[in-house]
């Protein structure tokens, strides 16, 4: 019997499509009078150390929290992106 000479497509690496799932998906809310981006981060790409600006205490890494930024600030898309911070879920859905 003839082999076939189908390239046959690489599995995916089910620890990548888990991790995707477990970080979650990039979403606006609307909160204190604003448009807020929230990105959930997983605990495998969280790798430094933040501060919370919800209880000031550190989100070390390895702990999944959530990355918020404005969307309608007057100074501008880019500068909203830089002035993102780094809340503890918790501090961030009590905020």
């Amino acid at each position: 019997m003839a082999r076939s000479r189908r390239r046959r497509p690489e599995p995916r690496r089910s620890d990548e499509s888990f991790e995707r799932l477990l970080s979650g998906f990039r979403r606006t809310e609307t909160r204190r009078g604003g448009e807020w981006t929230v990105q959930p981060i997983g605990p495998g790409r969280s790798e430094k150390t933040y501060s919370c600006p919800g209880c000031g205490r550190a989100i070390e890494p390895g702990v999944a929290h959530v990355v918020t930024w404005r969307e309608d600030g007057v100074m501008g898309a880019r500068a909203d992106l830089d002035a993102r911070r780094h809340w503890h879920t918790h501090c961030w859905q009590i905020a």
